[in-house]
Formats: C-alpha cells, sequence, structure tokens
C-alpha cells in the first residue's frame, strides 16, 4: 500500500512524469493497491478470528472485483509493453499514437473490459451448481477453486478456457511479439551506451512481465500433484502480495527518473517542515 501509494503520489507531483508510461504505471500501481484491498483483510480476519467461513454472497462479491482488477492487470501489462515498443521501435511517432487522448481512450478500454468480463465471469459461476463441497481451498474466491468443487459442466470448462486464452495467453503473446520486436531492434543500435540506455527503458517492466506470467501461470497451470494445495496457495500468495509490493520498487529502483522525483518531492516535504 505504502509503496503503491508513493509512486502514484510522486508521479503525480512531478510534471515531467506526466507522459503515457507513468500514466500507465500509476494504473498498475492502483491495481496492485486493489489486489491487496481485496484479499488481505478478509483474510486476516480470517486468521485473527479462526473463523474461516464465508458466504456466498461475500465470496462472489470477492470474485467480482479481483477478477474485475485481474483482467485490467493483464491488458495493462500488454499495453505497456506496446508502449515500450512504440517507444523504441517508432519514436517519431510515439506523441501522435499515444497522445493524451489514446491513453485515456486505452484506459477506459482496460477498466470497462476488466468490469464486463468480471460481470460475466461471476454471474456465470454464481449459478454453478456444487457437487463435490462447499469448501473451496483457497484464502480468496477465483474461478479454479470454485471450479474444482462445482458439478462438471461442458459449457462452463469452454467459458473457463476461453478465459485463460483470451485475458492470459494473447496478452501475454502480443507482450512476447512486443519484446521480440524490440529486442531485435536495440541490438541493431550500434553505440553499445544507445543500446544500455534503450534497454533500461523497457527492462523494467520487463522484469514485472515475467514476475506477473511467471506466479500466474504457476499458480493457475501446475502439474498434478498428491498434495497440490501448498504449491497453490504459496505461488498465489507470490501473485497477490509480493509481485504487487515489488513493482513499485522495481520501477523506482531502477528507474533514474523516479527515484530525482522522489528526492525532490522528500526535499520539498524537509523544506515545508
Amino acid at each position: 500500500m505504502f509503496a503503491n501509494s508513493t509512486t502514484i503520489t510522486v508521479v503525480y507531483n512531478d510534471q515531467h512524469l506526466h507522459t503515457p508510461m507513468y500514466l500507465f504505471l500509476c494504473n498498475l500501481s492502483i491495481i496492485d493497491i486493489c489486489y491487496t484491498t481485496i484479499t488481505v483483510p478478509k483474510l486476516v480476519y480470517m486468521l485473527l478470528s479462526g473463523d474461516y467461513t464465508l458466504t456466498f454472497t461475500q465470496c462472489f462479491i470477492q470474485m467480482f472485483f479481483f477478477s474485475h482488477v485481474a483482467t485490467a492487470e493483464d491488458l495493462l501489462l500488454f499495453i505497456m509493453a506496446y508502449d515500450r515498443y512504440v517507444a523504441i521501435c517508432n519514436p517519431l511517432h510515439y506523441h501522435v499514437m499515444l497522445s493524451k487522448k489514446n491513453c485515456i481512450l486505452l484506459l477506459v478500454a482496460v477498466w470497462a473490459t476488466g468490469f464486463f468480463n468480471s460481470l460475466s465471469l461471476t454471474l456465470t459461476t454464481s449459478n454453478m451448481s456444487l457437487c463435490y463441497s462447499n469448501i473451496v481451498t483457497q484464502f480468496y474466491c477465483e474461478l479454479k477453486a470454485f471450479a474444482k468443487i462445482a458439478c462438471p459442466n461442458t459449457g462452463f470448462q469452454l467459458f473457463s478456457y476461453m478465459e485463460a486464452v483470451i485475458f492470459g495467453f494473447l496478452p501475454f503473446l502480443c507482450c512476447l511479439i512486443s519484446y521480440i520486436k524490440v529486442i531485435i531492434v536495440i541490438l541493431h543500435i550500434k553505440s553499445s551506451d544507445g543500446r544500455r540506455k534503450a534497454f533500461s527503458t523497457c527492462s523494467s517492466h520487463l522484469i514485472v512481465l515475467i514476475m506477473f506470467y511467471g506466479t500466474w501461470t504457476s499458480s493457475y497451470l501446475i502439474p498434478r500433484l498428491k498434495d497440490p494445495r501448498t504449491f497453490e496457495i504459496t505461488f498465489s500468495i507470490l501473485y497477490l502480495f509480493i509481485t504487487p509490493m515489488l513493482n513499485p520498487l522495481i520501477y523506482s529502483v531502477r528507474n533514474n527518473d523516479v527515484k530525482r522525483a522522489l528526492l525532490k518531492l522528500l526535499g520539498r516535504k524537509v523544506r515545508g517542515k
């Protein structure tokens, strides 16, 4: 919460950071804050009270908001990869292709798509009948855990596969293609200093992508183990808690502009006191 809130504050207070890349970064920080607030408070309450029950209404409300931000993050990471692609491969057209109007439209599309996808997913899941149990083997309500206890349904399985492909595999594939093209362009830069500067502009986002999709695929596409619950929960913790905490640190530590703006803001606060 502190790290992501600091990122938003720093970008908001520094005019030099009012660019598409940092606008997308602020939205990523908002998503990371939402991940924490959606899952952690109820989990802490359960651990402190010993009451691990959750009503169906609470479960599906949590599922709706979690699916909303998860979908938004998938799409936002692709847009951030596209931003780096345009900045390095088509720098002369950057301010035209990613104008203020276009950036706002992209962000509206990201959050609106997340909302409608989450609404359809939650409504579909809430109409499923439970055959095996009424206990979700996870510390939050999500599609995979619910699918394990629902009655077999071909339509629901098809819906789940479509979700994974459209909002998981396709954004990842688009990010991969973007960075392959970026790396090809960087390798053709003759100056070693130019290559270093070009790579430094996208290295932070590349690390975030690897962390996000690495923990996500490990959590959702795990092999069949004798007791997969510990494996699932471990990677879910990395996916939900550790990654959102590390994202702003990665961007701030590896980005001189953010560090400069943070020091400037701290200096202003000290002088104000």
